[in-house]
């Protein structure tokens, strides 16, 4: 967790092959899932937010894929200590256009 906005901003172009000027909160930990750093572009700058808990872990997806997108609903629930996959949680739902 020693790269700032520069060499995670090249983190998320090279490695994940995203633009970093997209909008997306792009979320990183360390190893040992004490601290999350959440990367964003902001109109005119980056902004670089970050978390370091003292006593517990954060519960991090075990994923194989370089990525995950996850909505704002399931990062609040990593920042806050739980699961991002609530089997209680009601789903989300989408609407097509009627005609």
């Amino acid at each position: 967790m020693r790269k700032s906005i520069n060499g995670l901003s090249m983190l998320v172009e090279g490695a994940q092959g995203l633009d970093p000027f997209s909008g997306y909160l792009c979320v990183f930990s360390n190893r040992r899932r004490t601290i999350v750093k959440i990367l964003y572009w902001d109109r005119n700058g980056f902004c670089l937010w970050q978390k370091r808990l003292e006593k517990d872990r954060f519960k991090w997806p075990d994923i194989t894929k370089k990525s995950l997108e996850i909505g704002s609903r399931e990062l609040n629930w990593l920042l806050y200590g739980l699961e991002i996959d609530q089997s209680k949680a009601h789903g989300r739902l989408r609407y097509g256009t009627v005609l």
